[in-house]
């Protein structure tokens, strides 16, 4: 049976929010809140309230989706009133282009990299199993001592782990100091599930014959206002929708379906279904804060978590969901707040999913600081004046179908994105060109110089990679192999049944066989430090066969290690992660986006695996100087940031042919300490 929750919180409100009796027992009994101040004689609620937050995410949700952006199919009458009464905003950004690292960035006010958060986190099989961080202070920590009761209702994923009591588990919200948390996902999300018995909250009742997820999140959000209504509060409403698969209620896809245009792109009924259930549900929650008499004392927000998937709903915006350009981070967003927010206010400033808890900590009497990336927006909805900043910056270091790790800037009116492999820039003017159609790089080389270095300095900053090889940061050398003498101080071991004929001659380490080969060579020199890196010049591969493969990583035996490959028949590199002889794949991202663009054939080619913590990077230099490749995060199978781990483990070397001779010209190793 799973162990019992904190104190004072029931399994049943965890995961489905306090019903029946329970329910009107906490709404109409007051909060025990050392900051409740004297009530006022007109209404029974306190006077001068700090103010409420709340943040409605939508999952996916593409920039032109509402009908307050323009869309004419999709049906959002509430959000589309939402944006008349309030502010919206032209210019508004998720932290990333993806949904957990915005997540992350919401609770934190700090960009992704910070968090250790940088893409969506995978399933509990992943090598990587991370989380964000109890020691990363969130929403509860930074608006607790200011009285507020902070609530999560809905998605969290934040977590790789998703066994054992949902309390426990790393990075759960309840370590974050959430006070409640309410339906969200006790497995993996996968493609979603929006009707009762949904597959990822099994131990979640139904309140309602064929509850709808959507609806079952708007009726947990009334009913936490209604419990908190006498003190502040900090409450995201995370929905799983509009994310696919798409699943939305039959009767609302009909509708969809019989109006004119069903059928063309970029109309989805399907989408329009859901999105008119997420409507439906700000109308409720909107329609509880005004019959409580919260609506002027509650900042509510209305944003996408990331670009939509679809590009066709991001137009004119380039690209979509996993991309820096435009379409994978500008999302909707609209801010109600009544007496404090004029009615039509249209907002250009660029604003970011980082600046929620900044405002929430100002509109709580606090004062946001360095301790966050973000800033307070309150002048900006007030129209009291500016955000006093210069820049807006996004890393995301990941390949995710055709896209390879890149970088961006937004400054004022232009836009830098930089691709991590070769450095290669683009510069747009996002005011003459939202789309980013024409790169002016060409045109504004001076612009363009110094946007690239604010960018490196701050991905230098955040230390999101590790510095390549002959970048100054590694100045110990703990190994120095030529392969001019013999393999003393190196151990043989075999992977497959063959281990061929080894040599060491002419400076080469040299293997030939006549059927498949895999040997593993591992020296007697372990990591000094969790920053380091090894580097393998490679020599000349075999005329023949298809398996001409080299590594470079380290080892613990044959059936323990972390090597980076480099297969020269498809001109393809990747890592390898066995764990007690078991090969572990889970989690890896594609990438096939490398194939064929690594040549490491040429004279003084090189290839390194950079350890850095828990991840390792692998950088090539084929003749033109060290180029970024991918990063993998294997902390959750293999945690080499922990001493007593890295010290079962040494430098190695690997080769694997199937016919013919392979040679490797020389190795070395270097680490970050002294």
């Amino acid at each position: 049976m799973p162990s019992p929750l904190p104190t004072g919180l029931s399994r049943r409100g965890f995961i489905g929010g306090a019903t029946g009796t329970a329910v009107a027992a906490l709404a109409t009994g007051p909060s025990a809140s050392a900051h409740t101040r004297p009530s006022h004689p007109g209404n029974g609620r306190p006077r001068n309230r700090p103010v409420n937050v709340i943040f409605v995410s939508i999952d996916d949700l593409g920039h032109d989706e509402l009908g307050a952006y323009g869309n004419t199919f999709n049906e959002t009458p509430n959000i589309d009133r939402l944006a008349r009464e309030g502010a919206l905003f032209t210019n508004a950004y998720a932290a990333a282009p993806l949904c957990s690292p915005t997540r992350a960035a919401l609770v934190t006010g700090r960009y992704p990299a910070r968090s250790g958060i940088t893409d969506f986190l995978r399933g509990e099989n992943a090598a990587s199993a991370k989380y964000l961080s109890p020691a990363v202070p969130t929403a509860p920590d930074v608006l607790g001592p200011f009285g507020y009761a902070t609530g999560l209702i809905g998605k969290w994923h934040l977590t790789e782990t998703y066994s054992g009591p949902y309390a426990e588990r790393p990075g759960n919200p309840f370590a974050h100091g959430f006070g409640e948390v309410i339906a969200s996902e006790e497995k993996y999300i996968a493609d979603g599930d929006y009707f009762h018995p949904y597959f990822f909250l099994p131990e979640l009742e139904a309140r309602e014959p064929g509850e709808h997820l959507t609806d079952r999140l708007a009726a947990e959000a009334v009913d936490y206002i209604t419990r908190h209504r006498d003190e502040p509060f900090f409450l995201h409403v995370s929905n799983y929708a509009v994310h696919t698969a798409l699943d939305g209620k039959p009767d609302l896809v009909a509708k969809y379906q019989a109006k004119p245009g069903a059928a063309s792109a970029p109309n989805r009924p399907v989408l329009a279904a859901m999105l008119e259930s997420v409507d439906d549900q700000v109308g409720r929650i909107a329609g509880a804060l005004a019959e409580l008499g919260l609506a002027q004392d509650t900042l509510l927000l209305i944003a996408s978590d990331n670009g939509g998937p679809y590009r066709d709903a991001n137009q004119p915006l380039r690209g979509g969901k996993g991309e820096l350009y435009e379409g994978g981070i500008r999302v909707p967003m609209i801010a109600h707040w009544p007496g404090r927010v004029s009615p039509g206010r249209r907002i250009d400033a660029p604003v970011s999913t980082i600046d929620v808890l900044p405002t929430a900590l100002d509109l709580a009497g606090g004062r946001p600081g360095r301790q966050f990336d973000g800033v307070s927006i309150t002048p900006l909805l007030t129209g009291t004046g500016s955000l006093g900043r210069d820049e807006l910056y996004w890393v995301y270091p990941h390949f995710i179908g055709a896209t390879h790790p890149h970088a961006a800037v937004r400054s004022g009116r232009y836009k830098l994105v930089r691709y991590l492999r070769d450095g290669r820039s683009e510069l747009y003017d996002l005011v003459r060109d939202p789309g980013e159609s024409t790169d002016i790089s060409d045109r504004h080389p001076g612009r363009t110089r110094i946007l690239r270095g604010r960018l490196e300095a701050h991905i230098a900053e955040v230390g999101i990679l590790p510095p390549a090889p002959e970048a100054g940061a590694y100045p110990v050398r703990e190994l120095d192999e030529r392969f001019d003498g013999d393999l003393a101080d190196w151990s043989v071991l075999p992977v497959t049944g063959h281990a061929g004929d080894v040599a060491v001659t002419g400076g080469q380490l040299s293997v030939r066989s006549d059927r498949l080969t895999h040997l593993v060579f591992r020296s007697g020199i372990t990591p000094g430090s969790d920053t380091a890196v090894a580097v393998l010049s490679p020599g000349r591969f075999a005329e023949s066969g298809t398996q001409d493969t080299v590594f470079v990583g380290v080892a613990k035996d044959a059936g323990n290690y972390l090597l980076f490959r480099y297969h020269n028949g498809l001109n393809r590199v990747g890592w390898d992660l066995r764990v007690n002889g078991q090969l572990i794949t889970a989690g890896a991202e594609p990438l096939n986006n490398l194939d064929g663009t690594v040549d490491l054939t040429a004279p003084g080619a090189r290839y390194a695996f950079v350890l850095h913590g828990t991840k390792s990077t692998a950088y090539a230099d084929q003749g033109d100087g060290w180029e970024y490749l991918f990063t993998a995060d294997t902390g959750g199978a293999l945690d080499l940031s922990d001493p007593v781990v890295r010290g079962q483990y040494r430098w190695a070397t690997s080769v694997r042919i199937d016919s013919g001779t392979l040679t490797l010209d020389g190795f070395t190793a270097h680490s970050a300490r002294g």
